[in-house]
């Protein structure tokens, strides 16, 4: 059995916060053509300029809001959302590559809708999955690193039982629960600090896309703090 939860701490510190997710099973993860993908975030990627209309990116309500968010707890020098990190990208000039198939749908709903979208590989979480303040001992190495870099004390972390998962909310993730073309249970996350009108379009979007194109089976939910945990394994 496994759960996710919404911890007190965490809900101390954003009381309005609401966390749509999904749970896939049976998904066919495996690149068939990678040039669909690649078209499908070229058109996401124009819809995304309505989010950086303002020429002084820093004050664009997305980023502006998630950069307000992360003032509230402890993080690691330059790390910024995740839909920040797209976005400048895109404002940038440059392209969001493709990856594998549910990275790159998860990243056009992102672009789409202006809202944080990440997952993780369910058959290799240990435990209960958390979004918590972090003790600041937690293992995490994330992707091209060879060595843990844990959280800081009081950092908002996703966690198990064996680690960090995401640290700095939605900045990195852990190689260790990473989705890849194996990958056939997947837990997919759109996060939202507080009321946002684009979190439920975006999380059945997703779903819709995923049906689609990857095939399997879904449940779906959103999470705030009258409702901050569920089973996402029997």
């Amino acid at each position: 059995m496994k759960k996710f939860i919404l911890e007190k701490d965490f809900l101390e510190i954003f009381p309005n916060v609401k966390i749509g997710v999904l749970v896939l099973d049976g998904i066919n993860n495996n690149i068939v053509d990678e040039n669909k993908f690649a078209s499908y975030l070229r058109d996401k990627e124009k819809l995304a300029a309505q989010y950086f209309s303002n020429p002084e990116f820093s004050e664009n309500p997305v980023i502006k809001q998630w950069r307000d968010a992360f003032r509230n707890f402890k993080t690691k020098k330059g790390a910024r959302c995740s839909i920040e990190a797209l976005l400048k990208r895109v404002s940038n000039g440059n392209q969001i590559g493709t990856i594998i198939p549910l990275v790159d749908i998860y990243n056009g709903i992102s672009l789409k809708y202006g809202v944080p979208v990440g997952g993780e590989d369910i058959d290799k979480f240990q435990g209960n999955i958390r979004l918590t303040l972090a003790d600041g001992d937690e293992d995490f190495v994330t992707y091209g690193s060879d060595k843990s870099e844990p959280p800081y004390a009081g950092e908002v972390i996703y966690k198990d039982d064996a680690g960090a998962i995401c640290r700095c909310w939605n900045w990195r993730e852990a190689v260790r629960t990473m989705l890849t073309e194996a990958t056939t249970r997947a837990f997919m996350i759109i996060e939202s600090v507080g009321e946002n009108p684009n979190l439920e379009p975006a999380l059945d979007e997703l779903a819709e896309l995923v049906k689609n194109e990857l095939g399997g089976n879904h449940s779906k939910f959103i999470l705030d703090k009258n409702n901050s945990e569920i089973l996402i394994e029997e």
